[in-house]
């Protein structure tokens, strides 16, 4: 994050920029890698102390407050409690968007009508399409063992047909031929 300290009328000491730091790392807390930099002003008219704390987060949002306290230390600690509540606001909205969303099968449903259940018999759903590659049973195996798929259909090159090779229990494998 980058972090513009001002001060008018007003030398900034490294306590003051510490103190700012301080009270910030609530902030970069909250909203993580969101926040883009932040623009603090410390002014000081006659008796008054006036803290200007802006701060830029993604998506083009800016939180910006104003205070006016006896001390530095109370109006930063003011300023950034303002700047905290409108963050987390923020924060909660994108979060209750992420959670609003339609999941994917209701917008598919929504896309495509959906299909009648068939009169009798079980439903049978198409999951995906495949070309099975032709290959041994030994590399059918180093395929299986590297995916967590718990069986393979591939072209066996030995018998010139469809094998299927399955993950059995304790580390074994299946292998399912066709009669000739």
């Amino acid at each position: 994050m980058r972090l513009v300290l001002t001060g008018r009328h007003v030398e900034i000491t490294p306590g003051i920029r510490r103190l700012v730091d301080s009270k910030l790392t609530r902030l970069e807390r909250l909203l993580g890698n969101a926040l883009v930099s932040s623009q603090v002003v410390l002014t000081r008219e006659k008796d008054r102390r006036l803290v200007e704390v802006t701060v830029h987060v993604s998506g083009d949002h800016q939180l910006s407050t104003r205070t006016e306290a006896p001390s530095w230390r109370a109006g930063l600690t003011a300023a950034l409690e303002k700047v905290h509540h409108q963050a987390a606001k923020l924060k909660g909205k994108w979060t209750e968007r992420k959670r609003q969303r339609a999941p994917a099968s209701a917008v598919a449903s929504l896309v495509a009508p959906p299909e009648p259940p068939p009169a009798n018999g079980p439903r049978v759903v198409r999951v995906s399409r495949a070309q099975f590659k032709p290959m041994s049973v030994e590399s059918a195996a180093i395929e299986l063992a590297a995916s967590g798929d718990p069986f393979l259909l591939f072209r066996n090159v030995d018998t010139d047909g469809l094998s299927v090779l399955i993950r059995r229990t304790g580390g074994a494998f299946g292998l399912v031929e066709p009669e000739r």
